[in-house]
């Protein structure tokens, strides 16, 4: 029977980011997916900042800018004119190596992903499915559907259901998916077009009509059109065409389409599930939770938990934690998917609002407001800030502890950066490390030699100050380049208590 340390159920880039970091660790896979091919559509588009901060440790994070899309610009319409425009192509300097929006279609990245997958002589398994398993003595035996309708049974010490919004894994587990359903109905469009919103910048219709957006997918000529379909256009929702729905995107926007590439219309849900793990078995992405599409979060919030729950599983197996590290998965995704579902809910409701008062916001108060708002740094930040998950934190749950600086436990490591250097730079190689910014003892010095743990000791310098970061302290680091400990000592005791009392022996792996 074949044995893996983990299963993965589905290959999208969930499955396929977690299959990655798992086989960088030495980790032994199997990933299923019951396609028979990648996907051949755009659907997800934005890669976030911090995704690309954490790709660095996949060495993905050049591919995907050079062969990605840039957006130099946001541009708000009413009334077939341009009203607003907020420029994005520096709008996060300073805070990250990444301080733009990048688009990236997802049938190309997860090319990508699968091609430095079988670097690692991993396969995915096609056209295989998941039909049952079930939880044994020290793993998991499931039964897959393999290409040519035979059953296989298999076995795995860990499973992960990355397998999307109606996944086997989580109705097997028979875990709730409490939420609901916006009664619009959405349309989604690639097209080939010319006019002004396809210069590669990002243009939002705000008018009283439908929603809709203009997502460049290259510097010119080629785009992604969303948008909402009301009135009794709706109630056919399965037999509309794109030709039903052009006619605003031509009208308001002046878009000349020349050639549709792909043409889908679909209900958005936002739901949380109510456990992130069962056992053995660990829901990731959509099959944990799903909710609109504002703000380009969903695949990056799966990536999240891909990178969460891998160096975990990495420590556990390779017997450098206690199985009691695994529990800190749930509580630590479960809390951002339902505050992420809770604001994407919010925004998605203002853009797509009926009635009179709505229809007023968004024409009259949202134009004014928008410029006004870009003019502001501190405002901007803000925005780039939340849109990009750098503010994504794990203060106050059980692996954080500390602060120093403006540093708590829990958060991602602030970037700092100037013509000397680049503190991220280390981060590249996903293991515990100990960082210092100015001087450190001879005590920790010795022990970290001692217990192989890298230490990374920067000379102060202003730049540290301005990102925040804390003098002569020092920040434990997890494999995911969150802050464990901050600490404004150096007594090495600290790291040696907190690797005691999480039952973690830190087990340095590959590189």
């Amino acid at each position: 029977m074949q044995r893996s340390d983990v299963l993965i159920i589905g290959a999208g880039p969930t499955g396929l980011v977690l299959a990655l970091w798992l086989s960088k660790q030495g980790i032994r896979v199997r990933i299923v997916d019951k396609a028979s091919a990648p996907g051949t559509t755009s659907r997800a588009l934005a890669v976030q900042a911090r995704t690309l901060e954490l790709y660095r440790q996949l060495d993905l994070a050049d591919a995907v800018v050079k062969n990605g899309h840039r957006v130099a610009a946001a541009n708000f319409w009413v009334k077939g004119e341009p009203v607003a425009r907020l420029p994005l192509s520096r709008v996060g300097e300073g805070l990250t190596p990444y301080a733009f929006l990048e688009i990236y279609p997802q049938d190309e990245h997860e090319r990508l992903l699968i091609d430095r997958l079988e670097t690692f002589g991993i396969t995915v398994e096609r056209d295989t499915e998941l039909t049952g398993f079930e939880e044994i003595g020290n793993g998991i035996s499931a039964t897959l559907r393999l290409p040519d309708g035979q059953q296989e049974n298999c076995e795995a010490c860990y499973l992960a259901g990355c397998d999307g919004a109606r996944s086997v894994v989580r109705k097997t587990l028979d875990t709730g998916f409490p939420g609901g359903t916006y009664q619009q109905i959405f349309y989604v469009a690639d097209v080939q077009a010319s006019g002004p919103t396809f210069n590669g910048e990002l243009h939002v219709d705000l008018d009283e009509a439908d929603f809709l957006a203009v997502f460049p997918l290259a510097s010119k000529g080629r785009a992604r059109l969303i948008g909402t379909v009301r009135d009794e256009r709706a109630k056919q929702a399965e037999t509309l065409r794109f030709e039903d729905v052009s006619g605003r995107a031509i009208e308001h926007m002046n878009v000349k389409i020349e050639q549709l590439n792909w043409f889908s219309t679909y209900r958005v849900h936002h739901r949380v599930a109510d456990h992130f793990r069962t056992g053995r078995a660990f829901l990731l992405g959509d099959a944990a939770h799903v909710h609109s599409p504002a703000g380009g979060q969903g695949m990056n919030t799966g990536i999240g938990d891909a990178i969460n729950l891998a160096w975990k599983l990495a420590a556990v197996l390779s017997g450098g934690a206690e199985a009691q590290l695994l529990a800190t998965y749930e509580t630590e995704r479960i809390a951002f998917a339902r505050k992420l579902v809770a604001t994407t809910d919010r925004v998605f409701t203002f853009v797509t609002a009926e009635g009179r008062m709505a229809d007023l916001l968004r024409t009259r108060l949202a134009p004014f407001l928008i410029p006004k708002m870009a003019s502001f740094e501190t405002s901007r930040e803000f925005l780039f800030r939340t849109v990009s998950q750098i503010t994504l934190n794990y203060r106050g749950m059980p692996l954080s502890t500390g602060v120093a600086g403006h540093v708590h436990g829990g958060d991602r490591l602030p970037w700092a950066h100037d013509g000397e250097g680049d503190n991220f730079e280390p981060l590249k190689c996903p293991t515990w490390q100990v960082h210092v910014y100015g001087d450190t003892s001879d005590e920790m010095i010795a022990w970290c030699h001692e217990h192989h743990l890298p230490l990374h000791v920067f000379d102060w310098r202003p730049a540290f100050e301005s990102a925040g970061l804390g003098r002569n302290g020092f920040y434990l680091l997890r494999p995911d380049t969150y802050v464990a400990i901050a600490e404004t000592c150096s007594d090495p005791k600290v790291i040696e208590r907190y690797f005691r009392d999480h039952g973690i022996r830190p087990f340095f792996g590959k590189s």
